[in-house]
């Protein structure tokens, strides 16, 4: 039996770059950065003192008030980047096609701000008053569910918690549901915000994070550079409308890109570090490239999960090499653009696949900040684009991530023909 086609008809985003596609986009082909000191609360007594926050955000302009009040920062978030992507896909209203649309969310962690005031609170109370509304603030499904009700999503709802490729493996699921037949749209992507003390000093303790960049923030994240020391924290949404083909043409859509391949795999190595011989991480790319049907001198760009820690940015290339050979692998360009809006945990993969839709769009590879002096000889040896992205056509480009537990994942996003 055929496969169906999956096409990307609408695309919402909230990014430490700016609060649109087309703002994220611009900063990102400027190579701005989005990370400067932490003001969503007061980190003088840490070892961090810098993020990449979502600046300028008002959840009243993109739903009710009251509501927005009972919603987490990341559901507030998510929700207003998918009604972005339903009216960029002009679905809301659409009453026919929404009631057999999906609705599929990555979220790494959930509200952890609600989690830290709510156990702060109860302390001051003698542990027996908390916020009524904790419970269903905090708990990862809740993005989804407030998107469903919030547009009227009456497909299924599903939250994946796959720590830092939950995003991609959204996607991967909401693809796979589209091609089964079972429904043909579904709302998919990534929503996260951990930027609270608990989410900070969690990652600090260990020594994940960048440390040492206080005079110039901008600088700290820098993915394969022989300076990088830990990752930055990031916050957003990226959120997309995956359709059938022929049900997007049906309709008149504008379709921006295919998903043409997805792979999963698990490194079963250790809870928070990937292996570095990069072995099982690879195999979601070679599993991605299957899907499609693609061989790896097909894909022209990387979108890289390079958190610029010490580990990871050696195991990934090593991946790299493993699943497109070493000769296509010196061919790919590769960039991080975590080193422009830092790591946004479980929105990450979903932000980093909007890259890749917007590269082929705009027949543009976007550049890797702050990479100064490559780490060859720590084990980065490939083209990561430094600094100065690069006019090309890009027909192919993959995303890929890497989470806790060993969770990889792999997209492949390619022109419509």
């Amino acid at each position: 039996m055929e496969k169906r086609r999956v096409v990307i008809t609408g695309m919402g985003a909230i990014t430490p770059l700016g609060n649109t596609v087309d703002e994220f986009w611009a900063g990102i082909k400027a190579c701005k950065s989005g990370i400067g000191p932490i003001t969503l609360f007061d980190a003088s007594v840490n070892k961090v003192h810098y993020a990449a926050e979502v600046k300028n955000f008002n959840a009243g302009d993109y739903m009710d008030s009251k509501d927005a009040r009972k919603m987490a920062r990341f559901t507030q978030f998510g929700v207003a980047a998918a009604k972005m992507a339903l009216e960029d896909a002009n679905l809301v209203g659409n009453a026919d096609v929404l009631d057999n649309t999906g609705v599929v969310l990555g979220v790494g962690i959930g509200g952890l701000e609600v989690t830290e005031g709510s156990i702060l609170g109860m302390a001051k109370s003698g542990g027996v008053k908390t916020n009524p509304m904790a419970i269903p603030e905090l708990i990862p499904n809740e993005v989804g569910g407030n998107i469903a009700i919030n547009f009227g999503c009456h497909g299924p709802v599903q939250s994946i918690a796959t720590a830092c490729s939950s995003g991609t493996d959204a996607i991967g699921v909401a693809f796979d549901m589209i091609r089964s037949g079972r429904i043909d749209c579904c709302v998919t992507g990534g929503a996260e915000s951990t930027i609270c003390q608990f989410g900070i000093v969690g990652f600090e303790v260990l020594h994940a994070l960048s440390t040492g960049f206080d005079d110039d923030p901008t600088k700290a994240s820098r993915p394969f550079d022989k300076k990088r020391n830990g990752f930055v924290m990031g916050e957003g949404a990226g959120i997309f409308v995956l359709e059938e083909y022929e049900h997007a043409k049906a309709r008149g859509a504008k379709i921006y890109a295919e998903v043409a391949g997805y792979g999963a795999s698990c490194d079963g190595y250790h809870l928070t570090s990937p292996n570095p011989d990069g072995i099982c991480g690879s195999k979601c790319m070679s599993r991605a490239l299957k899907d499609a049907g693609m061989d790896p001198s097909e894909i022209q760009y990387y979108n890289a999960h390079g958190t610029s820690t010490r580990i990871n940015d050696p195991s990934e290339t090593n991946m790299l090499k493993i699943a497109f050979g070493e000769e296509n692998a010196k061919k790919l360009k590769i960039s991080s653009t975590k080193s422009m809006h830092g790591h946004c945990l479980g929105a990450t993969g979903a932000i980093e696949a909007m890259v890749c839709v917007k590269a082929i769009q705009d027949s543009y590879v976007p550049c890797t900040k702050n990479l100064d002096e490559v780490d060859v000889e720590g084990g980065c040896d490939l083209d990561y684009v430094p600094n100065k992205g690069i006019d090309m056509n890009v027909d192919a480009a993959m995303s890929a991530t890497f989470g806790f537990g060993g969770h990889n994942g792999a997209i492949i996003i390619k022109k419509v023909k």
